[in-house]
């Protein structure tokens, strides 16, 4: 079931990235133009998603090695000691965290009465920095928390 899991949350980061690729794409190139209901569906895509993928994430913390057995097992001062650990256990799930708070402040501002400029410029900020936030976060294969890793794993 774990791995399920695993692959499950390694395939929903590339749905997400692509999400907020589009999404940050959209509200840029309409910026000046109006607010439509394609645009707040692209948002909700993106924000179920984002809660799909929290949920798992939540799963492999309380259930995985990385998480809250690393911490059991360890003791929190030594996982903050070690980069690896402390990756998974601390930096990973707050920064996915905020991304994922972000996302929802991005959707929920484009259902607000407000012009839709101003929609389109705070949408495009808070899907802009949950982006930032999620580049950051992931444990690439090309850092050092990643190394080893496959770009797609399980498929």
């Amino acid at each position: 079931m774990y791995n399920g899991m695993l692959h499950l949350h390694s395939f929903l980061r590339w749905v997400i990235l692509i999400l907020l690729l589009v999404a940050v794409y959209r509200h840029f190139a309409s910026r000046h133009q109006s607010f439509t209901a394609g645009h707040r569906k692209t948002g909700l895509f993106l924000m179920i998603t984002a809660d799909i993928m929290l949920l798992v994430g939540l799963y492999q913390w309380f259930t995985g090695p990385w998480g809250l057995k690393s911490i059991q097992a360890n003791g929190f001062g030594n996982v903050m000691k070690n980069p690896g650990l402390r990756f998974f256990a601390v930096e990973h799930t707050i920064g996915m965290l905020a991304a994922i708070i972000l996302i929802h402040m991005g959707y929920a501002y484009g259902k607000q009465n407000v012009p839709d400029e101003r929609k389109h410029k705070r949408s495009l900020l808070y899907f802009g920095l949950a982006l930032l936030i999620i580049l950051i976060s992931v444990p690439w294969p090309f850092r050092a928390v990643g190394a080893g890793r496959s770009w797609f794993p399980g498929m």
